[in-house]
């Protein structure tokens, strides 16, 4: 009789705990679809709540549901590193020591490398820095179309083309997201310049917005799965991006389907009626620290906050409205936050330091490189052959992760100098002097002469004439009006009278390599007096190693340009219709140059660019064959394919871009010379020869017709050029679309 009584009273046990089991809501339940979870904790929440979560309630962090156990989002600035945690309610730094990050490229860079598999392992490895910091958003990639060198913002974008923009964001999102963090690609769109950014209003053609400047976000939002999107500062088409009708509702959630988060830029927006409407979902702001500063204007006032749930208590704004919003945060915050599937990340590893370099050495473009008086190449640089080599430039010993404005600052736990890099190579060999100053990181120089400038370049051009070679490591860096947020560059010269030094230092020695660090292009007046020329870019950690190792020839550069280098400014497409093109006069600004940015200017308004885009050489050399199509025309869906011997003719493993550009012969429309459609990246030893294989269908030939609003291609002549860069022609096949 006991042992039944034991028996039943386990059967009620297990029974209970069945009947619990089931009772578990199905928004807690990770077995059930997003979608029901997100329609059951929908039907729990208050008006009130649902509101709270379209509002910041720190700088960095909005709001969860509490009452139902739903955490709060945090993000986190940047594309290349997680910044430092700064405080809840001002943009003061928290003191934690636990916060120093790795510093990935510059996203410049990772577009240099050509390589998807780059953007896979770096959206990976930052995304495992960000999950174990306990960031549910990571804030980016950027993918602003390269328009002008002036934009001081450009380090953190992916180039001027649209295609190779597209195709390096995917494999970036899906690398972040991969660890249960979102990326939020930004800024959607039309924030070319930093100048007036608050405000400006773009003018443009619909097919210049869908040409150029939306097919990368739309990659990362339709290929890419991105779960979030950053709206712009500026103004498009007299709406705030942030709350934009024919950006956010009529492309973004219409055309696209995007069911993830509209984010604010913090700060951007302005208007609750557009906000509510107009398809924005989370307000960031800057004003207030929430308690003093900024009172009038904190967190309960922001415009998704309390004027809104007044407008919804009193009829003036549907309820569909706060309904969309709430399950689109809703389904963000189960994405992330409430994913206890996700891995937990790790942080400054070994791993993440060699992710870093190498995506640094892949992206490392040798922009020249040509035989000295000796008629002997410098580079690789080898070390037997001279018994000084002597660095010149303060880049070569400059913090680079600091300043350059929100998304860009890091505190970063190792930073390897270019002149650390080359002395572990070289030795005792390298010598170095400043030759030029910039001041302290963060002050507004404005690319001026410090008072020692003189003085300085006297002992650089001094030393340079006992030297057997000189390595100037020269360019911009993150001040203010140089690659910053907030600014634009005032000019593309180089600033603090680098260029009247390395003049000084070519008149008494000849054997010089200059490599710049930037984001941006730069003017060159000394270019055909110097040999060997390498374009770096902001390399984070390990930049002094994958310098080092670059110019020593451990590294067989295959980088390749992602934007045009114009001989001078005025030879850039947005700087050829005078201020209404750029900057615009504080109101407006009209986008004259249309679909022609780049090397699409560059091509079909034949002015040759100093550099091109797709420009890149290596330590050896690739011979290409003769292209060869399988067919000479196609109609329909019919593809054709396209295939092209090439061959390493040199002495050294190498790797090259080869580069697939369509021609349309004759069209209705404008258009360019020639479009980059399609790219592999090979690796070939000596002598090793590979066939490549494109294929190319109706897709690749279309224009965007702005009175259909639709893509289509004409039926007609066309040639696909392949090439190694823009330029760099090698092959061209004709063939007819019927």
């Amino acid at each position: 009789m006991k042992q039944k009584l034991i028996y039943a009273a386990m059967a009620l046990t297990i029974g209970a705990a069945s009947i619990k089991a089931q009772q578990v809501p199905a928004y807690l339940d990770q077995k059930q679809p997003i979608e029901v979870r997100v329609k059951d904790a929908l039907s729990r929440m208050t008006l009130e709540e649902k509101v709270k979560l379209c509002t910041a309630q720190s700088k960095f962090s909005s709001h969860g549901v509490p009452r139902l156990g739903i955490p709060e989002l945090w993000m986190s600035d940047s594309s290349s590193g997680i910044r430092e945690e700064i405080q809840w309610d001002n943009w003061g730094n928290a003191g934690f020591t636990n916060d120093s990050c790795t510093a990935f490229p510059a996203l410049t860079c990772l577009a240099a490398t050509w390589n998807p598999k780059m953007s896979s392992i770096f959206g990976k490895a930052i995304g495992e820095e960000a999950r174990y910091r306990r960031k549910d958003v990571l804030l980016g990639p950027g993918v602003n179309i390269f328009r002008t060198p002036l934009n001081g913002r450009n380090v953190e974008y992916m180039g001027e083309d649209p295609y190779l923009a597209s195709t390096m964001v995917v494999p970036y999102v899906k690398g972040v997201q991969s660890n249960g963090v979102a990326a939020c690609v930004k800024h959607y769109a039309l924030n070319n310049q930093e100048v007036w950014r608050g405000n400006i209003d773009v003018e443009l053609s619909d097919r210049a917005l869908n040409e150029i400047y939306l097919p990368a976000f739309k990659a990362a939002i339709v290929d890419g799965g991105c779960w979030s999107i950053m709206g712009a500062y500026n103004k498009v088409r007299g709406e705030h991006a942030c709350h934009n009708d024919f950006l956010l509702n009529k492309i973004l959630k219409g055309e696209w389907k995007f069911d993830g988060c509209v984010i604010s830029d913090w700060g951007g927006a302005h208007d609750t009626k557009e906000a509510v409407l107009n398809g924005l979902d989370i307000e960031m702001g800057s004003y207030t620290n929430g308690l003093s500063s900024g009172k009038k204007f904190a967190y309960d006032n922001y415009y998704l906050a309390a004027d809104y749930l007044k407008g919804l208590k009193d009829g003036t704004y549907p309820i569909s409205t706060i309904d969309d919003k709430a399950s689109r945060i809703l389904r963000l915050i189960f994405r992330t936050a409430m994913n206890s599937d996700r891995p937990w990340g790790s942080f400054t590893s070994e791993e993440h330091y060699n992710v870093a370099r190498t995506i640094a050495e892949e992206g490392i473009v040798l922009l020249k490189n040509e035989a000295n008086k000796n008629k002997e190449m410098i580079l690789p640089l080898d070390g037997n052959k001279y018994r000084s080599i002597l660095v010149v430039g303060e880049n070569a010993t400059r913090g680079l992760c600091e300043a350059g404005g929100s998304s860009f600052t890091l505190k970063v736990k190792d930073e390897i100098s270019p002149l650390a890099g080359l002395q572990a190579k070289y030795g005792d060999k390298v010598k170095y002097t400043k030759g030029y100053a910039a001041g302290k990181p963060t002050e507004n120089h404005a690319g001026k002469l410090t008072v020692y400038a003189d003085s300085l370049r006297t002992e650089a051009v001094k030393q340079a004439a006992d030297a057997d070679v000189v390595v100037f490591v020269g360019g911009l860096n993150k001040d203010r009006f140089l690659d910053s947020e907030s600014t634009d560059r005032e000019s593309i010269a180089l600033p603090f009278g680098q260029d009247e030094l390395i003049n000084e230092m070519l008149k008494v020695n000849k054997n010089i390599i200059v490599v710049l660090i930037s984001g941006n292009a730069v003017e060159m007046p000394w270019v055909k007096g110097v040999p060997s020329i390498v374009q770096a870019w902001y390399l984070g950690t390990e930049s002094g190693n994958a310098i080092a190792n670059v110019l020593t020839g451990e590294i067989n550069p295959s980088g390749k340009l992602p934007f045009s280098f114009p001989v001078k400014l005025t030879d850039n497409g947005a700087h050829s219709f005078g201020t209404i093109a750029y900057p615009g006069d504080g109101v407006k600004e009209e986008y004259k140059e249309d679909i022609l940015v780049g090397y699409r200017w560059h091509d079909t308004k034949k002015i040759p660019a100093l550099f091109p885009f797709g420009h890149g050489l290596s330590y050896t050399q690739f011979k290409y064959g003769k292209a060869i199509a399988d067919k000479k025309d196609i109609s329909g869906t019919e593809e054709i394919t396209v295939t092209i011997p090439v061959k390493n003719v040199g002495n050294v493993k190498g790797k090259e871009v080869v580069q697939l550009y369509i021609g349309d012969e004759k069209c209705s429309v404008i258009r360019p010379v020639k479009e980059l459609k399609d790219f592999q990246k090979i690796e070939l030893a000596p002598g090793e020869e590979k066939i490549v294989s494109f294929k190319v269908g109706k897709d690749a030939l279309k224009f965007f017709n702005e009175t259909l609003h639709d893509w289509v291609v004409e039926p007609g002549a066309f040639k696909v050029y392949i090439g190694s860069s823009s330029t760099d022609i090698r092959s061209i096949v004709n063939f007819v679309f019927n």
